[in-house]
């Protein structure tokens, strides 16, 4: 069991044919990924051979599931053609859309999630600004290293990036269900919410790792939803307890607005709905092994 992403995901790329998709095409195949395919009009019709794998390249989103069963896409678009590359993959109703890319306008996130919506959520987007999913030993969709872990009980969801790989490293020894980046934009797609629902139904996950980090009220709301909803126990970390106030740090969604949003107010509504929150990454794993230890 795994939440998006499985052994049986059919993965194409949109922009497969850059220099960063190209690496990263390569990497996901190495990690086991079914990659079928990827999207560039320009050079539809064509293929590209990938350590062995003849990978065919389609015109459109559309072919692509058309002639292959696609049901996952991992975008790497440049921002200034990310909008359309996505909306075509709603268009085309794929289920699952990883948008990787990062400084995609947020007026452009905003429009692309808002029809998303529009057209029924037939679409799950993860992103953008994020490093994507992994299900340790069966697929991976986007950036994370697939050989910092292995299979396991531990369910993550992170807005950073960094701070996945440094939580599924830390906790290697045990092991992940998934790990889904979800990214640091304003506006993304796929929340924390979204994720902790998903690991509280998979019976294969014991333990939720959920990280976060200054700026809006996400964890907040998940807290909330956690208090509500969540039987499974939840550790946490919240990046940026040493952030001066005012300043956006590193993400474009993590600036604090007076008490708004700070490190200290979303560890205290975490700790108040029943979660563990470590001061660091490492108290972070360390609190995840006390409680899978028993």
């Amino acid at each position: 069991m795994a939440i998006f992403l499985n052994k049986d995901s059919k993965v194409i790329v949109q922009g497969m044919t850059g220099a960063t998709g190209m690496k990263h095409t390569k990497l996901m195949l190495a990690d086991g990924t079914n990659i079928v395919g990827g999207v560039n009009p320009r050079k539809a019709g064509t293929s590209v051979d990938i350590d062995g794998n003849d990978i065919p390249v389609f015109g459109t989103v559309a072919e692509a599931i058309e002639k292959t069963g696609a049901n996952v896409s991992v975008l790497f678009v440049p921002p200034a053609f990310a909008k359309a590359a996505v909306v075509e993959a709603i268009d085309a109703e794929i289920p699952l859309a990883v948008v990787i890319t990062e400084g995609i306008a947020v007026h452009d996130t905003a429009a692309f999630y808002a029809y998303a919506v529009s057209q029924g959520n037939k679409t799950r987007i993860v992103g953008p600004n994020c490093p994507g999913l992994i299900t340790p030993g069966q697929s991976n969709a986007g950036i994370i290293p697939g050989d910092i872990t292995k299979p396991g009980r531990i369910g993550l969801v992170s807005k950073s990036g960094t701070l996945t790989y440094q939580m599924m490293y830390e906790l290697r020894d045990i092991g992940f269900s998934s790990a889904v980046g979800i990214g640091g934009d304003p506006i993304i797609g796929t929340t924390h919410i979204d994720a902790l629902a998903a690991f509280e139904a998979d019976p294969d996950t014991d333990l939720i790792v959920m990280i976060g980090e200054i700026g809006g009220d996400a964890e907040e709301r998940a807290a909330a939803f956690i208090k509500e909803n969540v039987t499974k126990p939840v550790v946490g970390y919240v990046a940026g307890f040493t952030a001066p106030e005012g300043k956006t740090m590193g993400h474009a969604g993590a600036i604090v607005s007076g008490s708004s949003g700070t490190a200290a107010a979303k560890k205290e509504a975490l700790e108040a709905a029943g979660v563990k929150v470590g001061k660091t990454p490492t108290e972070t794993a360390k609190l995840a092994r006390e409680i899978l230890a028993g």
